[in-house]
C-alpha cells in the first residue's frame, strides 16, 4: 500500500484539477450572474470562496502537486518561483477557509441578529469584510517566502525549494508556525462548530414560537413564508460548514496526535496524514455540488449554461442539412 501511495495521490490531484477548475469557474459565472434568488451580500461572500477555491486548485494542486509530479525540473521549480508559489498556496488555502468564516457569521448575524442584520449584511459590508479579510491573509503568509532555500544550484541557477532547517527550532519561526496553525485551520474549525451551534439553537427555538403563536401545535397548519426562508438559509449554512467540517476533520485530528505523540510517523501514519491533506485540497472543488444541491435556482442556471451549447447547435445542424 506505501508503495502505490504516492501514484494513488497523484491520480486523485489529477482527478481534482478535472473536477475543481471548470466546477469552480462555472460557480463563479452562475453566482455573478446574480439569478440565483440570493440576497447580494450571500453572493458576494459564495463568490469570493469560490474565487478562493479555483486558486487553491491551480496552486496547490495543479502547480504544487500534478505539475511537478509530471513535469519535473521546469522554471516553476526555480526557488523564487516556487517560493512565491508557497505564499500563493498557503494564502490561497486561508482566504478559501476565512471566506468560508465570513460567510458563516453572515448567516449568524443574518438569523440571530435581526437588529443588527439590515447594517451588517449588504453588499458594502461583505465586500468591506471579504476585502479587508484577503489582504491580511496574503500580508501574514508572505514570511512564508524566506522559509524556503534551494536544493540545489546549477550555473548560478538556485532550482527547487525545501523548508530551512531553522523554520523548525528557531524560536521566531517556531511562534510563526504555531500562529499560522491556530489560524488556519484550529481556530476557524471551532469557530464554525460555534456559529453554527448557536444559529441551529435560534432557529430551533424561535420556530417553537413561532408555531405555538400559529397554532400549529394543536394540530393546525400554516404556511409561515419566515420559517421557509429561514429553513433555506439554514440549509445552505449547514451544507456549506458541514463540507468544510468533514474535510477538514482528517487534518485536524492528525494535528493534535502528531503533538501528543511528537515523534516521526512511521508509514500508516504518513498516509494518514497526507490523506487529511487530500480532502483539504478536494474541499475546495466541492461548494459547486453544494450549492446545486441546496439552491434550486443555481441548478437551474447550471443546467441551463451546460445545455446552451447543444441547444444552440442543434438548429444551426438543421439548417446545414436542409
Amino acid at each position: 500500500m506505501f508503495q502505490t501511495f504516492p501514484t494513488i495521490k497523484n491520480v486523485f490531484y489529477t482527478i481534482i484539477v478535472i473536477i475543481g477548475v471548470p466546477a469552480n469557474l462555472l460557480g463563479i459565472v452562475i453566482l455573478s450572474r446574480g439569478k440565483c434568488g440570493i440576497s447580494t451580500c450571500t453572493t458576494r461572500y459564495l463568490m469570493a470562496m469560490a474565487m478562493a477555491d479555483l486558486l487553491v486548485v491551480i496552486s496547490e494542486v495543479l502547480i504544487y502537486f500534478v505539475i511537478y509530479y509530471y513535469f519535473p525540473m521546469s522554471f516553476l521549480d526555480i526557488t523564487p518561483v516556487c517560493s512565491v508559489n508557497v505564499v500563493l498556496r498557503t494564502a490561497a488555502k486561508g482566504c478559501s477557509v476565512w471566506f468560508t468564516i465570513a460567510f458563516t457569521f453572515d448567516r449568524f448575524m443574518a438569523i440571530c441578529c435581526k437588529k443588527l442584520k439590515k447594517n451588517y449584511c449588504t453588499g458594502k459590508t461583505a465586500a468591506m469584510v471579504l476585502t479587508t479579510t484577503g489582504i491580511l491573509i496574503c500580508l501574514q503568509n508572505i514570511p512564508f517566502f524566506f522559509t524556503q532555500e534551494p536544493g540545489v544550484i546549477i550555473d548560478n541557477v538556485p532550482w527547487d525549494c525545501y523548508t530551512k532547517q531553522s523554520y523548525f527550532i528557531a524560536p521566531g519561526w517556531v511562534g510563526f508556525k504555531w500562529f499560522h496553525t491556530v489560524l488556519t485551520p484550529l481556530l476557524p474549525f471551532f469557530l464554525i462548530l460555534l456559529l453554527n451551534t448557536l444559529t441551529v439553537r435560534h432557529i430551533l427555538v424561535a420556530s417553537r414560537v413561532r408555531k405555538g403563536l400559529k397554532g400549529e401545535i394543536k394540530g393546525e397548519n400554516h404556511r409561515d413564508p419566515e420559517v421557509e426562508s429561514r429553513k433555506k438559509s439554514i440549509i445552505l449554512l449547514l451544507s456549506i460548514s458541514s463540507n468544510f467540517i468533514l474535510l477538514w476533520l482528517v487534518s485536524i485530528i492528525e494535528f493534535f496526535y502528531y503533538y501528543t505523540k511528537g515523534m516521526k510517523y512511521n508509514n500508516a501514519e504518513y498516509i494518514f496524514q497526507q490523506v487529511g491533506f487530500m480532502l483539504q485540497n478536494f474541499s475546495c472543488c466541492t461548494n459547486t455540488f453544494v450549492y446545486g444541491m441546496a439552491q434550486s435556482k443555481f441548478r437551474e442556471q447550471a443546467k441551463n449554461m451546460l445545455t446552451y451549447p447543444i441547444a444552440s447547435i442543434i438548429p444551426l445542424i438543421g439548417k446545414s442539412n436542409n
